[in-house]
């Protein structure tokens, strides 16, 4: 028998730390992520850059690679960071898109509302550099980082316009990414999704536009030398899939169709751009000479078999309901047309407690019967038309708050009037870029809107050629034809489809008489507008704040 040696113990190796790094491998920076001085400077050179996008430049394909630019320099931050980038090409891109504010009011007003807009822009841009950070803890993997996280980044911007445009004293819709696109190549997105909704599209393009450039990045530095692999599921995606995608959505988002416009007859319009001293700020020389300009200017067409005379916004500076010589001229332009005149005047009604109100309303006007229907402007323009909480306001400005005397009251009339048979949706000067009261025209039966405009005090500068850019998208938007008549310019008539096919040229007398299509479409746009809006932003926000639970629970841990 063999004797057996008895067996000793020994311990097992200890495992080998493996590096995720090759000796010598320096660890690459978060991909994509830009230094906070370069970012700072991005953002200030982004904004005016961004303003190119816009009419009058309108060269609209800048408006995506900016806010790529942009959604890059957030990507990285806190929210403080995110913060200071976004207020600095908000006030950056503000200051250049709003100029014209600094007409006859000066520096004040145009720095305090880019401030103000800079503060919201500001803050969307912390909320989205959260976005970049939080959002894939909720759904790891390529499809996290290349879908979740543009859509979030596009809602959270979404939802900054909604309340910017809306809130305080009825907001501040200029300068809204789908403003930049009345010419472009996406039209075809308004009928389908609405301001909003084309606004959530092309940051989502844009967002995603990064996050493949993150994607790539990520593959480089993962590559012998850099850092560690990216997970199974990045390296299922090849790259020329990631390069398509955006390139893939672009091009879906430009060929998308319009919604088909089916007319219900038409009505025969004549508008008239008398060219007269309308301004607040540079007033006429007389009382009266607005309404007797107008009224020459009408005389040429009244023989052309109109079904409405419609005049602009300041288009009588004399109230024909308390003024014989004013009725007595509307009452002869009516009855030389054979037909009703439309006109934007300043009227005076006692108020509940027996103050007089002034409202800027629109006036329709019968020879022999006189106003018949009227539309008091619904949102008068903060600052502009009256001065809210103007106690509050003065001792931080006095002599500019002086110098805004009218103090007009909010309308509560219905926005649509029955004109020659028809229906029509009237929006005065800035209603144009209220989104809920638009919809409410559509909803009331509007076949046609008639946007009548005051441009005296803005109409050398930018705001006028901006202003029409919105009344096409509103076209677009809603399927309607659209009669954008001002007292000085830019006045055109707009179709369906955004196209001009009528334009007075900017402080020239001139008319437009057309037979305008009517429709009675309800667009997708028109129809979910404001719940779509509502579900792209509260969608994001939900979806941030479910992710900063996961985020600060997994710490916990």
């Amino acid at each position: 028998m063999v004797a057996l040696a008895p067996q000793t113990e020994t311990a097992a190796p200890a495992p080998t730390r493996v590096s995720a790094r090759p000796a010598g491998a320096r660890r690459a920076p978060l991909p994509a992520s830009m230094p906070l001085p370069a970012a700072l400077l991005v953002a200030v050179a982004a904004g005016p850059v961004f303003d190119g996008a816009f009419p009058d430049r309108d060269w609209w394909p800048l408006a995506i690679p900016v806010l790529a630019l942009l959604l890059w320099a957030l990507r990285g931050r806190g929210f403080g960071s995110g913060l200071l980038v976004g207020l600095l090409f908000g006030e950056s891109f503000y200051l250049v898109h709003i100029l014209w504010a600094t007409t006859f009011l000066g520096p004040v007003p145009w720095a305090a509302l880019s401030t103000v807009m800079g503060v919201y822009t500001g803050l969307g841009a912390g909320l989205i550099a959260l976005a970049w950070r939080w959002i894939p803890t909720l759904w790891p993997g390529t499809l996290g980082r290349l879908l979740l996280t543009p859509a979030t980044i596009a809602g959270l911007w979404t939802a900054r316009e909604a309340v910017s445009s809306t809130f305080p004293y009825g907001g501040f819709s200029w300068g809204r990414v789908a403003f930049s696109q009345s010419d472009g190549a996406f039209t075809g997105l308004f009928p389908w999704l609405g301001a909003s909704g084309t606004s959530f599209a092309l940051v989502f393009a844009a967002a995603l536009i990064v996050a493949v450039g993150v994607e790539l990045w990520g593959r480089r530095a993962a590559r012998p030398g850099g850092m560690v692999s990216p997970p199974a599921a990045a390296r299922a995606v090849e790259p020329w899939a990631l390069v398509a995608a955006p390139l893939v959505l672009l091009a879906t988002l430009a060929a998308l169709p319009g919604w088909p416009v089916p007319t219900d007859g038409t009505i025969r319009v004549g508008a008239v751009q008398g060219n007269t001293k309308a301004g607040y700020f540079d007033p006429p020389a007389h009382t009266g000479d607005n309404l007797l300009g107008q009224a020459r200017a009408t005389l040429p067409i009244v023989d052309d078999d109109l079904d409405v005379v419609i005049w602009p916004e300041g288009g009588s500076d004399l109230d024909p309901l308390r003024s014989a010589d004013a009725a007595a001229v509307f009452d002869r332009i009516s009855e030389l047309a054979d037909a009703p005149l439309l006109s934007g005047i300043i009227t005076k009604r006692p108020g509940p407690d027996g103050t007089d109100l002034y409202f800027n309303t629109s006036t329709l006007w019968e020879a022999g019967r006189g106003q018949v229907a009227f539309y008091d402007k619904r949102h008068p323009v903060p600052f502009g038309e009256y001065v809210p909480d103007r106690a509050f306001f003065r001792p931080f400005a006095p002599e500019l708050i002086d110098l805004i005397q009218r103090e007009y009251t909010p309308g509560t009339t219905a926005p649509t009037l029955p004109v020659a048979g028809t229906r029509a949706g009237i929006a005065i000067c800035f209603d144009i870029v209220d989104d809920g009261l638009m919809r409410e025209e559509i909803r009331d039966g509007a076949q046609v809107i008639f946007a009548q405009t005051n441009n005296a005090d803005f109409g050398r500068t930018d705001e006028n050629v901006q202003q029409l850019a919105i009344a096409r998208i509103r076209a677009l938007e809603f399927g309607r034809s659209v009669v954008n008549i001002s007292t000085v310019g830019t006045s055109g008539l707009i179709a369906p489809d955004g196209s001009v096919s009528h334009e007075i040229a900017p402080y020239t007398v001139g008319t437009i008489v057309a037979d305008v299509p009517l429709s009675s479409t309800v667009t997708p746009a028109a129809l979910l507008g404001g719940g779509l809006e509502a579900a792209l932003g509260l969608g994001a926000l939900a979806l941030l704040l479910g992710a900063g639970i996961t985020v600060r629970a997994r710490r916990g841990r």
